[in-house]
């Protein structure tokens, strides 16, 4: 083979080669050395725009019927009372007719009830039979017709005069219309008429003193008295009667008139000014 022969067969791949060259070489340089879009240029001046900033919404989680819960409203129980308007102390008496009624169911024994002056009727013979003594003159309710009597027996030594235990059946009615009367209301009525009773007891020379504690004085005055385990014998030196037992004769006139109830009588009387005492005392 010739040289020229070689020559000419060797030629073709040294073109290819340096053409393959050329490319690899543009290729590095377009990977290497191009510039990236997604990069900036160190000459470009470029504007950064803010972005909008939403306003924050307070996010309310949600709740399913399971979870949720009912809070309850506290209800105001505050007791509204209400406003108790009372006549003047000269016009209770249409106060009073109006109101009696509703007190006792035995309407018919209201008429034992004297409806004038009431209030002061109350005040003044509470004050004295606290003290001892009757005002009959100021008594609340109206003096029975019939009249005490006793039972004589003749003996040797003269009239014997005995204590008639019917006499004090004369107080049958009084004692029943006290015991159907309802407590819990008669002391709601002291209580809302205590103003006028305390006016009332000032009329007599007592404005600063407690009415209270002298009806609770008279109540208790009730509560204490000794019932006779026998009936007391009498005498009658003049036209009025005595007790022949000292001890009876020096009680006073409050205390004589509870001996003139019977012994039944004041048994109820007891009772029932007793469940009035326990109450009033509650509402002071």
């Amino acid at each position: 083979m010739s040289i020229e022969n070689t020559e000419q067969k060797q030629t073709p791949w040294v073109v290819i080669t340096i053409i393959i060259a050329a490319i690899i070489a543009f290729v590095i340089y377009f990977y290497v050395t191009a510039p990236d879009d997604n990069k900036t240029s160190d000459t470009v001046s470029t504007t950064v725009i803010a972005p909008v900033q939403e306003p924050e919404l307070e996010i309310v989680p949600e709740l399913n019927e399971a979870d949720s819960t009912e809070v309850p409203v506290e209800e105001d129980t505050t007791e509204i009372v209400p406003e108790i308007v009372l006549p003047t102390l000269n016009e209770s008496d249409t106060w009073f007719s109006t109101k009696l009624p509703t007190l006792t169911w035995r309407k018919e024994l209201l008429k034992l009830v004297v409806t004038e002056d009431m209030i002061r009727r109350f005040v003044v013979f509470t004050d004295n039979f606290s003290q001892g003594t009757l005002a009959y003159e100021h008594t609340p309710l109206i003096t029975p017709n019939a009249k005490f009597t006793a039972l004589a027996e003749q003996t040797e030594n003269g009239i014997k005069w005995q204590w008639d235990e019917s006499s004090a059946d004369r107080f049958s009615n009084y004692v029943d219309l006290l015991r159907s009367m309802d407590s819990e209301m008669l002391v709601q009525w002291y209580v809302e008429l205590k103003p006028l009773i305390d006016q009332a007891y000032g009329e007599l020379g007592y404005p600063e003193q407690d009415f209270t504690e002298v009806l609770h004085n008279a109540i208790t005055k009730v509560l204490d008295m000794e019932i006779p385990k026998t009936q007391p014998e009498l005498e009658r030196p003049s036209v009025m009667y005595k007790y022949k037992d000292e001890s009876l004769e020096s009680l006073d006139d409050s205390e004589k008139l509870l001996l003139r109830l019977g012994k039944e009588n004041l048994l109820v009387i007891k009772s029932v000014l007793l469940e009035i005492n326990e109450k009033l005392a509650r509402a002071r």
